[in-house]
């Protein structure tokens, strides 16, 4: 169906006449989330009182999630911190919808990952399905077909009674929206830690695939141009909801009250898919912005902002569910599946067509003007007329206050050197064992079981392997690799490093698959930025975060900041999630994480040392958090992925799996569990190179190492690669199809029935 008009309510709108009028006009600012000085900055830009209108679109747009405010001077380092190399193969990095790369043969990739903490916590289920949507979206915008999702979700204590409802509602949305668009869910990480308790991160990711003639981006150019509305229908639901996403309180009356979370509809987004791919093919779009955060507002906003910087816009032409909507209302809402696209008159009918032929419904709204201003009216009167830049570009940018935590002198000198450890085989069994069923080390399958991974049929790998793969193009192979990562314990113990541990583990999963590692995007979930110690916090994670990705020469295409996470006045520990995505050239020639196959040779890459702080041992085992986690050493990441890649592409392993959380022990149980494959290891020689004990070869969390399989006769090949390359590699195994266990010789053996029962029963025992 294709529209122009539509009934409305009238209402009483506040115009831009009666503003001047009455100056004096008391105005709800502070219930908006505007500060008094922020609301003067308004007053001081008109040079008069805003409409009620426009305070909503500035409330909106202001926001923490929106404008970066309290951000904006440390996220400046990822575009500052750069190299040529970095440029490469950047095709569109940070301020539009998603960052886009070159991977080669005309194709590119775009990818982004964003939050959607708070809704998800309070509609579990809404809130995590649109933000689903709402990621989609954005790639579609890039022009681009989304090919795969991901999602990267922390919950609170899994014993806890609330986290059940959190967990049920989250993984049922996700589950949901994505199957029922047809995408495969392909990866991410799901972690359960009392400090997330009342405030969950839902990370969604996605990723699209275009080829580059059909990159389209975010701007309103050309004077006389068509503003048009398609999609959903604009409802009353999610208004204000991107002041939500950064809002400081969920008690009721507080500043900033609960707005209706947004409601989805993945059948009505997976036709708009399909429609603007057309649409796109057709070359029926100038420009084109998806309707996510704040709604119209941000959409005209940014793309006047982003194009000639003037448009006009009659808001009673947007088709609506509820005709009670004020303009206000109209303006704020963010109800999902909608787009806004910039079309030249000679080609609206053309777009038109293709929208009717979808049964899309479409709204002209308005056109581009030389004006350089933002003008709306309702009814043939004029509610908004701003400078767009000043609503979408140049908001407030505040340089909050920042101090080093007075408890973190403390907390590091706490170290688990104390601990005590385990001296007998008995107790080493036992506690791997017990790591191995901890909930953030078990087996994620009664969640990851409920997402479709093989839908659209290019699956590469997905769970339980270290990263996500998608095949481009069939005739090629060419593909894309895509792995997600954080750590807040270590970020609790200290942000910088533990940035960079986040970066490192994310490029290392996706080294192992036979990928070289292109780019990242971030999602960083924290407190409130109005505390100085989580300012403090943010600033040495986004350093060390920048720093990092300048040493690896890898750039950040794009990302999300998610303020506010917290408890009361308890923020959460800081949580940077990188998401860092590979390009491998076929992939046939992927890398799994376990053996497949008898008499193979299991080799440790990387060094050994006693690096217990923070690690899950302590954690799970004592209950312990203090310290400094792992260094970091990214030069030698880089080697190792270097190394890895010369590896895969010369057939010499078989399967490669990354030491990351619960270390050589955890990876070990899932390497066999992988394909059933038995193993028998022995630790003496670690123990003795390194210079370590048993329980710290097995439960040590040191960086750079990976565990990998050679078929016999490709050892010599293999040794040398590593011997010319100038990286420690030691036998430690062999592979076993005839004995169904897997043998820690001269401490325990336990068979992979145990392993599995022990792996995969936990969830289920919480959740199923």
């Amino acid at each position: 169906m294709t529209a122009v008009s539509t009934t409305h309510s009238r209402g009483v709108a506040d115009t831009v006449s009666n503003a001047i009028a009455t100056p004096g006009k008391e105005q709800p600012f502070d219930a908006l989330g505007l500060t008094p000085g922020e609301y003067q900055e308004i007053r001081e830009i008109l040079g008069r009182r805003p409409t009620s209108g426009e305070l909503a679109m500035y409330s909106v747009m202001w926001s923490e999630h929106c404008s970066y405010k309290s951000s904006k001077i440390y996220l400046r380092q990822f575009g500052e911190k750069v190299t040529p190399a970095m440029k490469k193969n950047l095709m569109v990095g940070m301020g539009e919808n998603a960052g886009v790369l070159d991977v080669g043969e005309g194709w590119a990739v775009t990818f982004k990952i964003e939050s959607h903490n708070h809704p998800s916590y309070i509609e579990p289920f809404q809130g995590a399905a649109t933000g689903v949507g709402g990621i989609v979206r954005d790639i579609i915008s890039m022009g681009a077909r989304p090919v795969a999702v991901m999602d990267a979700l922390r919950f609170g204590d899994i014993d806890d009674p609330d986290t059940a409802r959190v967990v049920h509602g989250v993984v049922s949305g996700i589950s949901f929206y994505g199957n029922c668009l047809g995408l495969p869910n392909i990866g991410g990480e799901t972690w359960f830690d009392k400090v997330y308790q009342g405030n969950p991160l839902v990370n969604a990711l996605s990723v699209g695939v275009l080829r580059h003639e059909d990159l389209h981006l975010a701007n309103a150019t050309g004077a006389g141009n068509k503003v048009v509305l398609f999609g959903a229908r604009t409802g009353g639901d999610g208004i204000g909801g991107a002041s939500i996403l950064a809002s400081d309180t969920f008690s009721e009356g507080g500043p900033t009250k609960r707005p209706a979370v947004q409601v989805g509809d993945p059948f009505a987004e997976k036709v708009l898919i399909e429609c603007c791919l057309e649409l796109y093919r057709d070359k029926l779009v100038e420009g084109i912005q998806d309707l996510g955060a704040a709604g119209i507002s941000c959409a005209t906003s940014e793309l006047a902002s982003n194009g000639d910087g003037g448009m006009y816009v009659e808001l009673d032409k947007v088709l609506l569910r509820d005709p009670t909507l004020t303009a206000e209302e109209i303006l704020m809402s963010e109800s999902q599946e909608r787009m806004m696209a910039i079309v030249t008159p000679d080609k609206l009918a053309g777009f038109l067509a293709v929208t009717a032929k979808w049964d899309v419904e479409t709204s002209v709204l308005g056109e581009v003007t030389d004006s350089g201003r933002l003008i709306i009216d309702w009814h043939g009167e004029e509610i908004v007329n701003v400078d767009p830049r000043t609503v979408a570009v140049d908001g407030p940018v505040y340089e909050r206050p920042v101090a080093y935590p007075s408890w973190i002198d403390a907390l590091q000198a706490d170290t688990a050197s104390a601990l005590p450890r385990p001296t007998d085989a008995a107790s080493l069994e036992a506690q791997f064992l017990a790591l191995l069923g901890s909930p953030n080390l078990a087996d994620p399958s009664w969640i990851t079981d409920q997402y479709d991974r093989y839908v659209m049929g290019n699956t590469a790998l997905s769970f339980p392997d270290d990263g996500g793969m998608i095949r481009i193009d069939e005739e090629s192979g060419l593909g894309f690799v895509i792995a997600t990562d954080a750590n807040g314990r270590y970020c609790q113990l200290d942000p910088y490093r533990g940035a960079q541990l986040a970066l490192a583990e994310a490029y290392r999963n996706v080294a192992v698959t036979g990928a070289v590692p292109a780019g990242i995007s971030d999602c960083l979930n924290f407190g409130s930025p109005e505390n100085p110690e989580v300012m403090w916090q943010f600033k040495r994670a986004v350093e060390g975060l920048a720093d990092g990705c300048l040493e690896l020469e890898i750039p950040v295409t794009g990302g999300n900041v998610s303020f506010y996470n917290q408890t009361g006045d308890q923020p959460i520990h800081p949580t940077p999630v990188v998401a860092v995505l590979g390009v491998i050239d076929d992939v046939a020639r992927r890398v799994p994480s376990g053996w497949q196959d008898d008499g193979h040779n299991i080799y440790l890459l990387g060094i050994t040392r006693e690096e217990l702080d923070g690690s899950a041992w302590a954690g799970v085992i004592h209950d312990h958090l203090g310290g400094l986690p792992p260094e970091v050493d990214l030069g030698r990441e880089a080697a190792l992925a270097g190394l890895l890649h010369a590896a895969s592409q010369q057939g010499l392993v078989d399967s490669a799996h990354d030491l990351g959380a619960g270390g050589l022990a955890q990876t070990l149980a899932e390497a066999v569990l992988r394909f059933g494959v038995g193993a028998r290891v022995w630790l003496g020689d670690i123990c003795e190179r390194d210079g370590i004990d048993a329980s710290v070869a097995l439960f040590s969390e040191s960086t750079g190492r990976v565990i990998v399989s050679v078929p016999r006769e490709d050892d010599v090949k293999f040794l040398g690669l590593c011997e010319g390359r100038n990286y420690p590699v030691l036998r430690i195994g062999v592979t076993d199809a005839s004995a169904p266990v897997l043998e820690i010789q001269d401490h325990f053996t336990v068979p992979l029935a145990e392993l599995q029962s022990r792996h995969r029963g936990t969830l289920p025992s919480r959740f199923a």
